[in-house]
């Protein structure tokens, strides 16, 4: 079936880079598989890295179908655009349907794109990770690759306002070398791996980023232990904790 929607939002984008002067910095990009399925799993530090990890794909010619949470699929807007493109729905309640569905589609030779934090990264280092995408990547038998993005956060991230009309902001868009899953005896010992991969990557980006903060108050986006005012890993969790009570509440 052709896919009628998936590459003008592609075009949408890259217009949105060149009116914004993005500065993209794309490595790895060839580790993704031209055919076949594979499991991307990024880093997650913006509302944005959808597309840019998507973006990392493009070299190989391959179009990512992302999971992500349903209410977007409910959306007036974004709904139809998503199932015109072919993403997963994410029911937390009930996940195992989109599992399933995310592992038939890599065994049709699709790539699929997770982000395993499950939800953004206040602290904008590595969370611990969830086991659904060394699960899949097991399951259907295909390889398993680390995605670090880095400088979306400047652009929209949780708990700071928009920016999208920020001009020239770098963003690092690194691919690691795919993961081959049957090395590893379990879901277990494969997600340490991945995090492990992931954290050194994001890392690497973090540290061969182009620009620093401009002083005290732009210091935010940096992570606490690289000199930012980001909160550290202990009080992301705890601002996450009171975020779900609030939620329950």
């Amino acid at each position: 079936m052709p896919e009628l929607v998936y590459p003008p939002v592609i075009a949408a984008a890259k217009t949105m880079f060149r009116v914004l002067d993005l500065r993209l910095t794309v490595k790895g990009s060839h580790h993704v598989p031209r055919t076949g399925g594979a499991v991307l799993a990024s880093n997650h530090v913006s509302y944005l890295d959808f597309i840019f990890c998507g973006f990392g794909a493009l070299e190989s010619r391959r179009l990512v179908r992302f999971m992500a949470k349903d209410s977007v699929f409910r959306h007036k807007v974004s709904g139809p655009l998503m199932r015109a493109m072919k993403h997963i729905p994410v029911n937390r309640a009930a996940g195992a349907g989109s599992y399933q569905t995310a592992v038939a589609a890599l065994r049709r030779g699709e790539v699929v794109g997770v982000f395993p934090e499950a939800t953004i990264s206040r602290s904008f280092t590595v969370k611990e990770l969830k086991s659904g995408a060394a699960r899949m990547a097991q399951q259907a038998s295909v390889p398993l690759l680390p995605v670090a993005l880095w400088g979306g956060q400047r652009l929209w991230t949780k708990g700071r306002p928009r920016a999208l009309t920020r001009r020239h902001t770098p963003i690092t868009i690194l691919v690691g070398e795919p993961i081959d899953p049957a090395g590893y005896p379990d879901a277990t010992a494969l997600t340490v791996e991945l995090r492990s991969r992931l954290a050194a990557l994001v890392d690497r980006a973090q540290r061969e980023y182009p620009e620093q903060p401009a002083g005290p108050e732009d210091a935010w986006w940096q992570p606490a232990h690289l000199g930012g005012a980001a909160p550290t890993p202990e009080q992301a969790a705890e601002l996450d904790r009171r975020g779900r009570g609030a939620r329950t509440a």
